[in-house]
């Protein structure tokens, strides 16, 4: 399996691939998770993981190095293997990922030399630490020159990050020195990849590796406390820095490599945003699915996003190891939190960003020979703060292709376009007129082939495609503010004896549409479904969990029964394609959500969580339980008593009236996890809500009402289950 790459795209076996990459930082997550949260982004569509080593995390003490219990890289690899995934090891030596030091060791920053220089001494540390990362993961490298490597998930490494943009060399000669030399320092140890990757924004040296790219929606790292200007992330652009940067100072500025020679990659796309002190960010998934959308629109590769899974910071055994002004960084951040907002948050919890993401990804996967030769034709470069002009883009040859409309950009209100007619960039295909709306983000093909049938336009967007018994079924779905049942599809006379099924489902039913197999399963909102390693799946639910799936069973799931079947097809004029559903045919007896009375002691709340634990102890049947703590205040922490020691567990961010703070219970009963509390601890938990100061130099996006000068107070804290099944 030979992973190589030209100007274009990435190849596996000769052939264009279009991968999703996903950032989870392993020492961030529980052990005992790393199965289920690397299923869950598979079922997003990630098809490589990316993950820092993150120096501190291992070698805090000089000469003492930690890979055990949730630092163990080996095991954290071999997990994802077992998982079917590919990786991309970003082995540094500084990472940033809002890590103290961007993941320096402090002894390291006491030397008589300068980190992330050219001094022999630094190559000399940076040189034993790669071989200490070696030990862990020799028998994942896929090395493209030993066959019997080949199926090693191992494809590529990350050398370095940001260099020369934030810190390191600012001068070429020096900065690109320095990356060669770390890439030589790598491969003599052993990293020997098909793909060498560097950051590739914002005046970074790159050392001739693979530039990777990035784009955020907002900039909770800015210094301002007030709204920011448009992200040019939402305007359709050849410009793959930063688009902002780009308009100020003309193309290319800022790009230090021949972006003629390198295919156009992306490693961090924002999928979520991590909140600082002075600025909470509150990044939903239409800020992010937009930014996406516009990136693919403008000709991206492969869709990376950072981070994919959140994570909570591990215990230091000499300090905190999170970011902060004391440290020389630009903000302070939660001593534990690193939840980012993304796709699968800190606790594991699917989020609708996951759900949005998907759409791309199925896409892109689907049809990836398809749409990765095909670059980016932009006839006008909209200003980021222009929002009256149509923004779009085609992905064409010319003849055939996809159209991109983007009209969207977070926190503005766009103007509408009524009856937009374009045509093809040849002038010989009109495309359907349609209507555009204040926040409608979408892509429509023209002239291009599905199976043996050539679609010369369509109304509705492609998401992915399914093999059955009846044939091919080509899936896609409506625009969200497309209220038509008909007419979506113009094959021409040509094909009017088309084989293949077309399957046209609501934008709601394709976000909630999981691939598991040869199958299609839908859900309700509260609900998603993994593929697991042995075929079958497993289903998650905060509801009752039914659900519907094409092709069916050949009989009924045990524990399930079928309750008929139901043609999902939004069109009038389209094939019929039935979806059985099914129901649970003993729904859990348990209740599902509560309340915990909890009381007050001077300024802590005491929580007692003894009672959920043994319940999530006793029951197979339940994956979670979510405990939603309602308050009000500038940040609240958890603690517990661990030995007669009281002990931070967790801390949060207060990020507005509508987004209470919520925490999985899961980790901490897992008998075998470093995060395990036993029934005494969790019976005495400490809950500490600092004020929050009218008038605060803080960004937050709804402020609650202020009857004085300031406020802190515990609203509720509830708790919800959410129940597994495996199918």
């Amino acid at each position: 399996m030979a992973y190589t790459f030209d100007k274009i795209s990435i190849k596996k076996d000769e052939k264009r691939i279009f991968p999703v990459m996903g950032e989870i930082h392993y020492s961030r997550v529980p052990k005992t998770e790393w199965a289920e949260r690397l299923l869950k982004m598979k079922a997003g569509g990630v098809t490589i993981v990316s993950a820092y080593v993150i120096w501190i995390h291992h070698e805090e003490i000089e000469g003492e190095y930690d890979w055990s219990g949730d630092r163990n890289l080996h095991g954290f690899v071999q997990t994802l293997k077992d998982c079917g995934m590919k990786m991309l090891l970003r082995i540094g030596p500084w990472c940033h990922g809002e890590a103290r030091n961007g993941g320096f060791p402090d002894w390291l920053l006491h030397k008589d030399y300068e980190p992330r220089t050219n001094d022999e001494k630094y190559f000399a540390v940076v040189e034993k630490w790669y071989k200490k990362i070696y030990e862990q993961v020799k028998d994942f490298i896929s090395n493209p020159d030993d066959e019997a490597t080949k199926e090693n998930p191992i494809i590529g490494v990350q050398i370095e990050n940001e260099y020369g943009h934030c810190g390191g060399l600012y001068e070429r000669e020096g900065g690109e020195a320095h990356m060669k030399r770390l890439q030589k320092i790598a491969v003599d140890t052993g990293f020997k990849v098909a793909l060498y990757t560097a950051t590739g924004w914002g005046g970074a040296w790159t050392g001739g590796m693979l530039p990777v790219m990035g784009g955020y929606c907002d900039a909770p790292w800015d210094q301002r406390t007030g709204e920011i200007e448009p992200s040019g992330n939402y305007t359709f652009t050849h410009e793959r820095n930063d688009h902002n940067i780009g308009s100020d100072h003309g193309f290319g500025y800022g790009i230090t490599f021949d972006i003629d020679k390198f295919p156009y990659l992306t490693a961090e796309l924002g999928g979520g945003l991590q909140v600082t002190a002075h600025r909470r960010t509150i990044a939903t998934s239409r800020d992010i699915a937009a930014v996406a959308l516009t990136k693919l629109g403008s000709g991206c590769n492969l869709l990376g996003f950072y981070m994919y899974s959140g994570g909570t910071n591990p215990e230091g055994k000499l300090t905190t190891l999170q970011e902060s002004k004391a440290t020389g960084y630009l903000n302070d951040l939660p001593v534990k939190s690193y939840d980012f907002r993304a796709p699968v948050r800190e606790f594991g919890q699917v989020s609708s960003t996951l759900r949005e993401l998907k759409l791309l990804a199925f896409f892109v996967k689907s049809y990836e020979e398809e749409i990765c030769p095909l670059p980016a034709m932009i006839e006008s470069e909209i200003k980021p703060d222009d929002t009256s002009s149509l923004r779009y883009a085609f992905r064409s040859d010319g003849e055939k292709g996809y159209l991109f409309v983007n009209n969207y950009v977070r926190h503005q209100k766009m103007a509408a376009h009524k009856s937009v007619s374009l045509t093809s960039p040849d002038g010989k295909t009109a495309l359907p007129s349609f209507d555009v709306k204040d926040g409608d983000f979408f892509f429509l093909p023209f002239n291009m082939k599905f199976g043996s049938s050539l679609v010369k336009s369509a109304r509705v967007t492609p998401f992915t495609k399914i093999s059955s018994a009846e044939g091919e079924v080509f899936v896609f779905y409506k625009r969200e503010n497309d209220e038509s049942t008909e007419n979506f599809f113009d094959f021409g006379e040509k094909n009017a004896g088309r084989s293949e099924k077309f399957l046209v489902l609501s934008r709601n039913d394709a976000l909630n549409s999981w691939k598991v197999g040869s199958r299609l399963v839908i859900t309700d909102d509260d609900s998603y479904a993994i593929e697991g390693k042995d075929g079958g799946f497993r289903l998650f639910s905060r509801s009752g969990g039914a659900f519907f799936v094409f092709p069916d069973f050949e009989k009924a799931p045990d524990g399930w029964k079928k309750c008929g079947l139901v043609n999902k097809n939004c069109g009038k004029d389209l094939d019929e394609v039935l979806f059985a559903r099914y129901e649970r045919e003993n729904a859990p007896a348990e209740k599902k959500s509560g309340v915990l009375e909890t009381e007050k002691e001077g300024e802590v709340y005491k929580i007692d969580l003894s009672s959920l634990a043994k319940k999530l102890r006793e029951s197979e049947d339940l994956s979670d339980i979510f405990v939603k703590i309602d308050y009000t205040g500038e940040s609240a922490r958890l603690y517990a008593w661990k030995k007669g020691k009281r002990c931070l567990i967790l801390d949060h961010f207060y990020l507005g009236e509508d987004y209470p703070w919520e925490i999985g219970l899961k980790r901490f009963v897992e008998e075998k996890g470093d995060s395990a509390l036993t029934d005494e601890e969790l019976s005495s938990l400490e809950l500490e809500i600092s004020s929050l100061k009218k008038g605060a130099e803080i960004y937050i996006e709804k402020w609650p009402a202020f009857s004085g000068e300031k406020i802190a107070g515990l609203k509720s804290v509830k708790w919800e289950i959410e129940w597994k099944c495996k199918i």
